[in-house]
């Protein structure tokens, strides 16, 4: 009774699985996912392409700090994360962990680079994307975001927002035109490592410190979205304590120290858990390049309609991380003060772990 076919091509669709195509190459091989219940939305990608972005997936879920994450891993959220950014025309990414509530600034440095990969991605695909960060740290995010562009980064800048609350419509009044959440201003959200409200309402850093003073409430972002059809989240943590971690949260509790305090509240409709934050940024970038070039899943994104698009696949190709690019953009962030996250040091490192053979490594890996 659901099925449905459209020529030329006679592409043909059905709500009967039917597993008799092993002959055929495993990028011929069409895959279903649901990746929004209201409204209902599904998507096609090819077995191939879902195989690799399950492999990238694999990649960046280790525990290199072990922590305890590997408990907080869900299966397919990269990939259906991707797929609904994919089908998203406008993204708004935010980021920011004042773990560092002595030093100035407090940010630490795992979180931009992952949001500039993934912004740099968007970019390329033709996607609108902005930021929305603390207002405290408007002028630092505008820096870095200048020498993105100098480096190479970016093709140019992401424009800076930010979000207060003045009433209690401020989080719909900022996600959509005039209030209306029939005119979403963006069709996806993602967090990656950006401090997440726990379930008193305060923001907790790892060793359990309040830092609620540092952070604008941009988690109301998160939860607006939920009321508004039509509108997905990501969240991309690795300690259970950043924004879009709440859909875990009960694992968060149980496996991760301090998490019975520390444990954000808020959920995303997809939870990313990496090693490291970056990496997941990293992963996102990987991910979507793959569905970009993936024939299966372009045709289903054109409707079937005009040409595909892989005469651009250079474009999209020299967009992604790379070790250079990487190794310049934390040069930068060390040269604004912008610490290491565990250690606090202001050396080639992120999360206490060294550029050089371990995240160098990974992003060789992802590549």
């Amino acid at each position: 009774p659901l099925a449905f076919t459209h020529s030329p091509g006679c592409m043909f669709i059905t709500d009967l699985k039917n597993d008799n195509v092993t002959v055929r190459p495993p990028r011929e091989v069409p895959q279903v996912y649901c990746i929004s219940q209201d409204p209902l939305h599904y998507s096609i990608v090819s077995a191939e392409a879902a195989e690799k972005i399950e492999t990238l997936e694999t990649l960046i879920g280790i525990d290199p700090g072990d922590r305890g994450i590997t408990h907080l891993h869900r299966r397919h959220e990269l990939l259906k994360a991707c797929l609904s950014i994919s089908h998203a025309q406008s993204v708004l990414i935010t980021t920011g962990f004042p773990t560092h509530f002595t030093y100035e600034p407090p940010e630490e440095n795992d979180g931009p680079p992952g949001a500039l990969a993934i912004a740099a991605i968007l970019q390329a695909l033709e996607k609108e994307v902005a930021i929305v960060t603390d207002q405290r740290a408007m002028n630092l995010n505008k820096k870095i975001i200048e020498e993105a562009v100098q480096l190479g980064i970016l093709k140019r800048p992401v424009p800076l927002l930010s979000y207060q609350r003045e009433s209690a419509d401020s989080a719909l009044m900022f996600l959509t035109e005039k209030g209306n959440p029939g005119r979403p201003r963006f069709q996806h959200l993602i967090a990656i490592e950006r401090a997440g409200m726990a379930a008193d309402g305060n923001y907790y850093n790892a060793r359990k410190v309040n830092i609620k003073h540092l952070v604008d409430p941009i988690d109301e972002l998160f939860l607006a979205a939920q009321t508004i059809p039509g509108v997905t989240t990501t969240g991309v943590g690795d300690g259970g304590n950043e924004l879009g971690m709440g859909k875990v949260k009960d694992a968060v509790k149980k496996h991760i120290k301090n998490g019975d305090v520390i444990a954000c509240d808020v959920e995303a409709d997809f939870t990313i858990v990496a090693g490291v934050s970056n990496w997941g940024g990293y992963a996102i970038a990987c991910a979507l390049y793959i569905l970009s070039t993936c024939e299966i899943h372009d045709r289903y994104l054109r409707k079937a309609v005009g040409f595909p698009q892989l005469s651009k696949k250079m474009v999209w190709l020299s967009s992604l991380p790379s070790v250079s690019k990487e190794e310049k953009l934390l040069k930068t962030l060390v040269r604004h003060g912008v610490r290491s996250g565990k250690t606090a040091s202001l050396e080639m490192e992120v999360d206490g772990l060294p550029f050089y053979n371990t995240h160098s490594l990974m992003i060789e890996k992802l590549l």
